[in-house]
């Protein structure tokens, strides 16, 4: 059946979290990430997460909301047809060990687009003083399935990026992505979605095989940014945006190509990426990393 309009406006209960250097560090490993600041536990101030671990918080809100949606008449079917379309989020600061973090979630815009139902959700994370750690708001598409008509739109969009343009040539890093690699990345990030460890699971749902996740992809982005760009120094990002597209089937090798920054503001630059997988398809389109004075 339609995706209903009144999905717009629902929540799912906050996610309580209690992260450890030992979450840090296997998310870290599983991105092969190799700076020390992921897991050097004598360095000064301790290790901090990547730059995009906040997805390891958020995914258990995202499921829970999708559990939900079938009280309005989503079906389990159809809940299976979503897939993660576009994600933008703004780093308030790193995650560290012995953050107590909440995570809360919001349907907050529904729309038609040619492939399905466009469903925008937003999600903050704060820390135990109230005090915000990361602000998401991506998209999802649910593939063949319409909205009932009734749209609505996102009341307070993220605001556009300075500086996306492309110039120059871009540098050109090759990742190695094994075959167990979405396995290990389930496991660390705490992201578990059967299409991308279990291969009748995947076929199941149309694909031909199991599939690294967009977040992996993406934070493999975000690494080769920081490494290029930031001079290793993952406190600079400030915000992440970028729209999915191609798979990346494991193994293979996908190349992350960086575009020189562009100075939108004094100590602030914007960083234009991409992924692409081993047919030279983008895995993640249209990437952009904000880069910005160091946190307090």
């Amino acid at each position: 059946m339609p995706i209903p309009g009144s999905l717009v406006g629902t929540t799912a209960p906050s996610v309580q979290h209690q992260v450890d250097a030992r979450w840090i560090m296997a998310y870290a490993a599983a991105l092969r990430a190799e700076d020390p600041c992921y897991f050097d536990t004598e360095r000064p101030g301790g290790v901090v997460a990547h730059p995009l671990f906040s997805v390891c918080l958020e995914w258990p809100a995202i499921v829970s909301q999708r559990n939900s949606s079938e009280a309005h008449g989503v079906t389990g079917q159809e809940v299976l047809t979503g897939i993660h379309a576009t994600h933008d989020v703004v780093v308030h600061r790193l995650v560290r060990p012995g953050d107590q973090l909440t995570t809360s979630l919001e349907i907050v815009a529904l729309a038609d687009i040619k492939p399905g139902a466009l469903v925008t959700t937003r999600l903050g994370t704060v820390d135990q003083h109230g005090e915000p750690v990361a602000s998401t708001t991506q998209d999802a598409i649910y593939l063949g399935v319409p909205t009932d008509g009734k749209h609505r739109a996102d009341p307070a969009p993220p605001p556009p990026i300075d500086g996306t343009e492309r110039h120059g040539d871009p540098l050109e890093l090759a990742v190695d992505i094994g075959a167990g690699d979405a396995h290990t990345y389930t496991e660390c990030a705490r992201i578990w979605n059967p299409i991308h460890t279990d291969v009748s699971a995947a076929k199941a749902a149309g694909l031909p095989d199991i599939i690294l996740h967009g977040t992996a992809n993406l934070a493999h982005g975000v690494s080769a940014v920081v490494a290029v760009a930031a001079d290793g120094n993952p406190h600079l990002v400030r915000r992440i945006q970028c729209r999915f597209a191609a798979m990346v089937r494991l193994p293979s090798t996908m190349t992350v190509r960086v575009w020189p920054a562009n100075q939108t503001a004094p100590k602030m630059s914007t960083v234009p990426f991409e992924v692409l997988n081993d047919k030279g398809a983008p895995a993640v389109a249209n990437g952009l990393v904000v880069l910005g004075a160091p946190e307090p």
